[in-house]
């Protein structure tokens, strides 16, 4: 396989976290203003993109893995679990998060992710964190908590609860970022995200019934 231009990788990241930001943005209008729900949209968007990617998947030159996947007992357990505790997780509590406040805060919390994971690994390796890893942390959660709260608990920006489900938010990222790894490598991203997002929509829709999504879409 050859290797691709690093200036595409870069490139796909700033596409990425543009389209995250404005997803962000224009869901607090959905939620605040037009009222719908987090359950709703969560629903319909994972089922939707999930579809999408599946139909990508299965034009693309390896259109073979896109059901050859269902066939690995291993790789399907695995796929729930990223479906749901992943996929789903990270989308609903992204979600509740500007719900309950805005989607700057929310974003903001959600990327401590890279903190939790270097964390994680701390704790999985049993190793101390490194001087520059500490450091790291320490200022992330010192700038996340004054930009909160101005330097006082009393002048928090958004609601606690909101904060509780941004945090929670880059918990989820921290574990869909490290649980897919070898699934990626294995069925492509194509393939594990579609599913994913497909396995994830069907979970929340048993939560929100497809009768309620669809009265809500006709309002």
């Amino acid at each position: 396989m050859s290797k691709q231009p690093r200036w595409k990788g870069f490139l796909l990241i700033i596409l990425g976290a543009t389209f995250w930001g404005i997803g962000g943005t224009v869901s607090q209008r959905l939620f605040q203003v037009d009222t719908i729900s987090v359950e709703w949209l969560v629903a319909v968007r994972l089922l939707l993109s999930g579809v999408i990617m599946i139909l990508l998947a299965y034009f693309s030159k390896n259109n073979k893995l896109v059901f050859q996947i269902w066939t690995n007992k291993k790789a399907v357990v695995q796929l729930f679990v990223f479906g749901l505790l992943g996929m789903l997780t990270v989308q609903y509590t992204y979600m509740a998060s500007i719900q309950l406040g805005n989607a700057a805060v929310a974003t903001m919390l959600q990327y401590l992710a890279p903190v939790f994971i270097i964390i994680y690994l701390a704790l999985s390796r049993a190793s101390i964190l490194k001087t520059k890893d500490f450091i790291a942390v320490t200022i992330t959660f010192l700038g996340t908590f004054l930009l909160l709260t101005n330097g006082s608990f009393q002048q928090i920006s958004v609601p606690f609860a909101a904060v509780i489900w941004g945090v929670l938010s880059g918990v989820s990222l921290a574990f869909y970022t490290l649980y897919a790894g070898k699934l990626l490598n294995k069925w492509g991203s194509l393939n594990v995200i579609g599913w994913a997002m497909i396995i994830g929509g069907i979970g929340m829709s048993i939560i929100h019934p497809h009768g309620n999504l669809i009265q809500q879409a006709g309002r």
